[in-house]
């Protein structure tokens, strides 16, 4: 069989293509045994165990050749759990399993064969077979640094053979492979012995492509690198040259690939001194070199050491120690150069091309080649920021800029998965209008084309020729990978030895394949030549260094508009996954996660700060222009209008409100000015994309700070509340509500930074406020004024140190000798109520605690009570029982605090009527008519939505609702005697010299005018919730009231008739505000003469003040 017949039969290409994918695999499973080995609380429970201490211990002696008669005492752990183990360690035992066969077939499949690489010519061909070399080296590396090797490969055949009698078949060869390995380098090299001239002309093809691309900053800058403005005539022009793959191949491969395969193969570098001079420039290139993800190994201390065993070789220990000495002192220097050159070069081919998406097309390769370049030098820098030699320049290993250079290159593949229409219009042409003929006319000019090639070549020419634009407008899916892998199957034909067709003696013909390859994938795979040209998902296992870099974004504030960068880097680290080992996949998604939520609640919780600062500005502003401030302005100006002293030269003038925006030189920067800056930054960052996937996750990146400025705004308002807990001290109503508008409008502004819902925001802090909780557990202002109001307003109204006033809807303190602490009126009138307009302050537990008491009095004075109301007509009977009524006072006592409370609830009802939505009353309204006969049901839910919308209601849901356990006969019987009790009490209150009337108030000094609020709303409230007639219980009230009423009358002099006036008016009250009853009723049980007499008295002693 010939060599190029022996080629066709073999299947190099496909070979290469599947051992290169299956060695990814292997990789990536021997660093997941590696990981969990080195952490105990992942590692196999029988590796810690104590039981199993002797187990471990014989088997790490022994290994391999464990004897399980004569030793087990030993292993006595392991016959015990045998089961368990094999379940256990079955997945451990297998990925050995796969290293040994995937070495010996990647031995095997290349021994027979004397290959010809040139890189630039049969570059795909090259590539496979260097990266399956470098592969294979890895994945025996991380074998020997799994330490644990030994006894989980031992530990699986002892439970193996105690359960089945036999030792695995495969176990005597997995462990001579694993002895073998214990000092993998001197066992690589000898296998690789038989490969030396094949991995060393392979290597050596980089000698054209490596020093090219191994350039400095300087010679990057004379070049124009990357430049599309250098030669404006060029801009439409192509860019394309003879080794397009070559240009953005990563320069880690091409230095891996250097490294190692002079590592295995290193004869030449005493006798090659092309080999040398490529081999000291890869050692000059930096400190380590990356077998996967973050495991890496020394170049200079590793070839050293290797070196070091063997002969003739102490030339190039010098050469090692000099390269690394320049790598020291330079390297730090070098790179970060490059960065500051790319970081402007990427920021200017970004802004044309996105000025100009249709350049893309001619200058897809420029892009390929910055997003590689930009990964090399970050790929550089993280591999070193983890292990900075020492240095007098640290700080050439610290980036502060980095995330710029991250961004530009995140809007470069946005730029490209953006305009891929674009890109395969372009190239579709490209192909069928030059690709396919420059092909076709070489392929005529070739001298030899065997059959096989040439049915490839006539297939690459027809496949191109085949195209047309309507395929791209008809949105037809292109899959050129037949194509590709076609041409590696040529490629891989015409670079055996005696081949009949060298690609070699065709260089045109590989030039245009190579650039044919490339204008196939801007077709079909976009996103592949993406992954190649710009994963940086090794990130993902460099936890510190990834966290360092964005905190040190952070804190420049030039770098903060790019710090959307990180999150969006987050999404490249489901490309470093492999289906050979999905257990990881969890814990790397759960990681990418954390990194992408926690950047960006960073960013959020800056963004958050700085505009929660710039309201807490513009708040200070606002309060200055309060009309509580305006005295001083007024005063100052009454006394200029005078003529007046004006002040002293020592005293302080106070700046008037708004002179804080002016200014003589624009260039003095304010805090302001500052604020917004950085608020412009952040929000750029924030308002950079919509969303992004990470995993299968849609990232939306301003819902972050929404959340943010959910939580502190929140804290805001609660803090602005000023509540002192010791003291009793809050915030006046009106002055809060003053700071949450000013707060309310700076948030607004906060939309023409970035697209969020601040009304959306706004609604769900106030309603949260209504609760008694936030959503993060905390108080809110709701909990905070009512626990104020409670102990402070209302307990004071109780004992009538504050007075209910309803002529002007608030509360006032009562002339005292002691001074008081706060000013009632500013705290209950209607303009500061508003603030609790949206507050559903429940006072039912008070109420409800009070209205117990009642039940108990009542309980206790039960007979008596049941006769009062069947001798309520009888003034003898009633004289005598009311005298067995102990507690009265007790009981009026208590009604009338509910009273308070209820007049409280009904200022803020009221109040609410002035921020109600218009809309919706009309439909409420007519809801409202229904009657509370018809379905009470029905009734309650209406009044409950016109409750809601600060609309008065007949009967409260609210009190319905805390009292609706009160359906029994028995709490019948207490309801309808409770309201007895109240009525033949109502006469000791004319003996309280508090009890009387103030026409300034429109109430009474001791509060007893609420009585009415109270016997009205409770009687509603209680015979609703027992489905009683509420009108005859409340007439029945009103004529035992009447009948004790009318017996002061009896006795002009008796000092308990001093107020008796008062009390007639209070009557009268309970009358005017019930909907339940009516003068007419009135009037016939109590004379309106008495009334009239009484209105005109207590007026008559009123003192009236005009102004």
């Amino acid at each position: 069989t010939t060599p190029g017949a022996m080629a066709y039969q073999q299947k190099l290409a496909e070979k290469l293509t599947v051992l290169n994918e299956r060695g990814r695999g292997v990789l990536i499973r021997m660093k997941h045994i590696k990981t969990v080995c080195s952490d105990p609380q992942l590692k196999p429970s029988f590796l810690t165990e104590k039981a199993m201490e002797p187990a471990v211990k014989y088997i790490n002696k022994k290994f391999p050749n464990i004897d399980l008669r004569g030793n087990i005492q030993n292993l006595s752990g392991v016959q015990k759990q045998k089961s368990e183990i094999l379940v256990a360690l079955t997945s451990y035992y297998y990925s050995f399993i796969d290293v040994m066969e995937f070495r010996v077939r990647q031995l095997r499949s290349w021994h027979f064969y004397l290959l010809k690489f040139v890189g630039t010519v049969n570059f795909d061909f090259t590539k496979s077979y260097l990266d399956l070399i470098v592969t294979y080296t890895s994945v025996i590396m991380m074998l020997s640094r799994i330490d644990d090797r030994k006894v989980l490969t031992a530990m699986y055949n002892c439970a193996h053979e105690m359960s089945n009698g036999n030792s695995d078949p495969s176990y005597p060869r997995l462990g001579q492979m694993i002895l073998e390995y214990d000092h993998p380098w001197k066992k690589l090299t000898e296998e690789f012995g038989p490969h030396t001239k094949s991995v060393t002309g392979a290597v050596l093809s980089l000698h054209m492509v490596y020093p090219r691309r191994n350039l400095g900053a300087e010679q990057w800058r004379s070049a124009q690198l990357l430049s599309l403005l250098s030669v404006p005539a060029d801009m439409l022009s192509p860019a394309c040259c003879e080794t397009m793959p070559c240009e953005y191949l990563p320069m880690e491969v091409m230095e891996r690939w250097i490294i190692l395969g002079f590592l295995l193969c290193h004869s030449s570098l005493n006798t090659n001194q092309a080999s040398q001079d490529l081999w000291k420039m890869a050692l000059r290139s930096g400190l380590y070199i990356t077998l996967i993800r973050d495991e890496t190994i020394n170049i200079h201390k590793v070839t050293e050491d290797y070196f070091d065993t063997l002969k003739g070789y102490s030339k190039r220990i010098a050469d090692i120690k000099e390269c690394r000495e320049h790598v020291i002192v330079n390297c730090g220097a070098i790179h970060k150069e490059k960065r500051q050159f790319l970081r402007n070069a990427i920021k200017e081919l970004c802004k044309i091309l996105e000025d100009e998406p249709g350049l893309l097309g001619p200058k897809a390769l420029y892009v390929c080649m910055a997003l590689a370049f930009s990964r090399d030098e970050v790929l550089w820098l993280v591999r070193h920021s983890e292990n900075v030699p020492k240095t007098k320049t640290p700080e050439d290993y610290i980036d502060s800029q980095l995330a710029e250079l991250l961004f530009y290159t995140e809007k470069l593949k946005t730029l490209m998965c953006r305009h891929s229409r674009v890109l395969q219009r372009y190239h579709l042409q490209y192909l069928a209008q030059f690709d396919a003929l420059a092909l076709n006319d070489t392929i005529q000019n070739m001298n030899v084309c065997p059959e096989e090639e040439s049915v490839l070549m006539t297939s690459f020419v027809s496949t191109l020729s085949a195209l047309t634009v309507k395929q791209v407008e008809n949105g037809e899916e292109f899959d050129f990978r037949a194509l590709r892998l076609d041409w590696l199957r040529l490629q891989a034909y015409t670079s055996v030895a005696k081949a009949p067709l060298c690609l070699k003696d065709y260089p045109d013909l590989a030039k245009i394949m190579n650039m044919t390859e490339f204008h196939t994938k801007m077709m079909d795979d976009i996103d592949g030549v993406l992954r190649e040209t710009s994963d940086l998902s090794i990130l993902c296992f460099y936890p510190r260094v990834f966290e360092k870099m964005f905190s040190q974004g952070c804190e420049d504030v030039l770098m903060q508009r790019y710090l959307i960068a990180f999150p969006l880097v987050c999404s490249h680290f489901n490309q470093c996954t492999h289906q050979m080992c999905p257990e990881e996949m969890d814990a790397i998604e759960k990681r990418s996660l954390r990194f992408c939520v926690t950047f960006l609640e960073e960013i959020a919780k800056q963004t958050c700060s700085i505009v929660l600062e710039i309201c807490a500005e513009q708040c200070n502003l606002d309060d200055q222009l309060l009309p509580k401030h305006c005295a001083h302005t007024i005063s100052t100006a009454r006394n200029k209008k005078q003529k007046k002293q004006v002040p002293k030269k020592g005293e302080v003038q106070r700046e008037k409100p708004g002179t804080e925006s002016m200014r003589k030189d624009r260039a003095v920067v304010t805090n302001m000015d500052k604020l917004h800056l950085t608020l412009t930054e952040l929000c750029s960052s924030l308002n950079y994309c919509n969303h992004f996937t990470v995993w299968d996750h849609v990232i939306i990146p301003p819902e972050y700070l929404l959340s943010q400025l959910e939580i502190n705004l929140a804290k805001v308002i609660v803090r602005m509340a000023n509540y002192n807990k010791a003291t009793h001290e809050i915030t006046r109503p009106s002055d809060l509500l003053a700071g949450i508008k000013a707060y309310t409008s700076s948030l607004y502004t906060l939309s023409r930074y970035l697209s969020v819902d601040v009304t959306r925001l706004v609604k769900s802090v106030l309603l949260q406020q209504t609760q008694p909780l936030d959503s993060q557990g905390d108080q809110t202002i709701t909990t905070l004024y009512t626990s104020w109001y409670l102990e402070g307003l209302l307990r004071q109204a109780s004992s009538a140190l504050i007075i209910h006033c309803p002529t002007m809807h608030c509360f006032v303190n009562q002339p005292n000798e002691n001074e008081t602490r706060f000013k009632a009126e500013e705290y209950s009138d209607v303009s500061g109520e508003n603030l609790l307009l949206p507050f559903t302050i429940s006072w039912s537990n008070n109420e409800q605690t009070l209205h117990t008491e009642c039940r108990k009095l009542v309980i206790d004075n039960m007979d008596v009570l049941v006769q009062i109301r069947s001798n309520f007509d009888k003034p003898e009977a009633m004289t005598n029982l009311q005298s067995r009524l102990p507690a009265s006072e007790n009981v009026l006592k208590r009604m009338t605090i509910i009273g308070v409370i209820l007049s409280f609830r009904a200022m803020i009802q009221a109040a609410l009527g002035d921020v109600r939505i218009n809309a919706f009353l009309g439909s409420i309204q007519e809801q409202d008519m229904i009657s509370p006969e018809t379905d009470i049901k029905a009734t309650l839910s209406v009044f409950e939505l016109a409750s809601a919308a600060g609309l008065s209601c007949d009967i409260d849901p609210a009190l319905v609702t805390a009292i609706a356990n009160m359906r029994t006969e028995e709490e019948y019987k207490l309801t309808y005697l409770l309201l007895i009790y109240v009525a033949v009490s109502l006469p000791i209150l004319a003996v309280d010299p508090n009890s009387y009337y103030s026409r300034e108030y429109g109430g009474h000094h001791n509060n007893i005018h609420c009585l009415a609020t109270a016997i009205n709303q409770l009687s509603a409230a209680m015979f609703t919730a027992q489905n009683k007639n509420i009108e005859q219980h409340l007439k029945e009230f009103l004529f035992v009231a009447s009948s004790t009423l009318l017996q002061l009358g009896q006795n002009v002099e008796r000092t308990d008739s001093k107020n008796r006036d008062s009390i007639y008016l209070l009557l009268h009250m309970i009358v005017e505000e019930s909907p339940f009853l009516s003068q007419d009723m009135l009037e016939k049980c109590f004379p309106y003469a008495l009334l009239r007499n009484a209105y005109r008295d207590v007026y008559k002693s009123s003192i009236i003040t005009l102004g």
